[in-house]
C-alpha cells in the first residue's frame, strides 16, 4: 500500500508540473508571442486571461504592451552657423508588433541600441542644418529685459524664426518613426530635454555675459555718481542760502541792538553826563586793570582823576 500511494504522488506532481508548462496567463500590460524550437508559432497574443501551449516544445516569449522611455546620449553637434552645442533628447515608444520586433531586434535593449543609432542620427542630422535660435525658439515673439540698452543689443543680434523648435522635433519624430516601423516599434513622441553650449564655449559666452552685465552695472553707477552731485549741489546751495539769510538777520539784530545800546548810551549821557562819564570810566576800570597789575599814572590823567577822588587827596 505504501509503494501504491508513494507512486500516486509521483503521478500527480508529474500531472502538475505537465499542467504549469501546458497553461500561461497574460497580463493586461503583456503581449506574448509563442515559439516552437525558436520560430514563432501563430501570431501575437494580446487578449489578458489564462491561454493554454504544447508542454515542452513551445516557450512563452513576453514583451510589454506599455510606453516605454528612452533616454538618449548627451551629443556635441554644431549648428548650421558654426555653433558647438550639446544636446540631451528622450523619446517614449511601444511595441506595436510583437512578431516583427521579436524576429528583428528580439529584446529590449536591443531595441534601446536601435533607437541610439536612428533616433540620434535624425537628431543631428536636422540640428546641423538649421541655426541655433531655429533650435531653441519657436516663434518671433521679441525677448524683453528689464534694461532698455540689454533690449536694444539682443534684438540686433536674433535672426527671424522660420522653422522653430517643435518643427524640428516633430521632424525628428516623423523620420525616426519610418525606421522604427520596420522593428514593430511605434515611437510616440520625441522631445528636446536640453540644448547647451559646448564646455569650450561657454566660458566665452559666460564671460561675454558678464562683460555686458559689468558695462551696465558701470553705465547705472554713472548716473547715479551724476544724481548724487546734482542732489549735493542743490543741498550745498541751499545751505549756502539758509546761511546768509541767517547772516543777513543776526546782522539786522545785531546793528538793531547796537542802535538800542548807542540809544540808551545817549539817553543817559544827556541826563548826567558825569555820571555817564564816571560809570564808562568804571568799566574801562573793569576792563583793563587786573589785580596784579600796576599803572604808572600822571597826577593830571583822567583815569587817575576818579581814582584820587575816591581817595580823598
Amino acid at each position: 500500500m505504501q509503494t501504491k500511494w508513494v507512486v500516486f504522488g509521483i503521478i500527480l506532481l508529474i500531472i502538475f508540473w505537465l499542467m504549469e508548462d501546458v497553461y500561461y496567463t497574460v497580463d493586461m500590460t503583456e503581449q506574448v508571442i509563442i515559439t516552437q524550437f525558436g520560430r514563432p508559432v501563430g501570431g501575437a497574443i494580446t487578449e489578458a486571461g489564462m491561454h493554454f501551449k504544447i508542454p515542452f516544445m513551445q516557450k512563452v516569449n513576453r514583451f510589454e504592451k506599455r510606453l516605454l522611455e528612452w533616454r538618449g546620449r548627451s551629443n556635441q553637434i554644431p549648428t548650421k552657423d558654426k555653433k558647438y552645442i550639446e544636446v540631451d533628447i528622450y523619446a517614449r515608444w511601444r511595441i506595436i508588433d510583437p512578431l516583427k520586433f521579436f524576429q528583428t531586434v528580439k529584446f529590449e535593449n536591443q531595441a534601446q541600441g536601435r533607437l541610439d543609432d536612428i533616433v540620434d542620427s535624425q537628431t543631428r542630422d536636422l540640428i546641423a542644418s538649421h541655426n541655433l535660435l531655429e533650435a531653441v525658439r519657436n516663434s518671433n515673439r521679441p525677448m524683453t529685459y528689464e534694461e532698455a540698452e540689454l533690449q536694444q543689443a539682443m534684438n540686433s543680434v536674433i535672426d527671424t524664426i522660420k522653422v522653430g523648435r517643435d518643427s524640428i522635433t516633430a521632424q525628428i519624430l516623423e523620420h525616426s518613426r519610418e525606421k522604427m516601423l520596420e522593428f514593430g516599434i511605434d515611437i510616440i513622441d520625441v522631445q528636446i530635454k536640453r540644448i547647451n553650449y559646448v564646455e569650450a564655449v561657454r566660458k566665452a559666452v559666460y564671460e561675454r555675459m558678464i562683460t555686458e552685465r559689468t558695462r551696465i552695472a558701470e553705465r547705472f553707477r554713472s548716473e547715479g555718481r551724476g544724481v548724487k552731485a546734482k542732489i549735493e549741489g542743490v543741498t550745498e546751495r541751499r545751505l549756502k542760502e539758509i546761511e546768509s539769510e541767517a547772516y543777513r538777520k543776526a546782522q539786522a539784530i545785531i546793528g538793531e541792538a547796537d542802535a538800542d545800546a548807542i540809544r540808551i548810551y545817549a539817553n543817559a549821557y544827556n541826563r548826567d553826563p558825569e555820571f555817564y562819564s564816571f560809570l564808562k570810566t568804571l568799566e574801562t576800570y573793569k576792563n583793563t586793570i587786573r589785580e596784579d597789575d600796576w599803572l604808572i599814572l600822571t597826577t593830571d590823567s583822567d583815569y587817575w582823576k576818579y581814582l584820587k577822588s575816591m581817595t580823598g587827596k
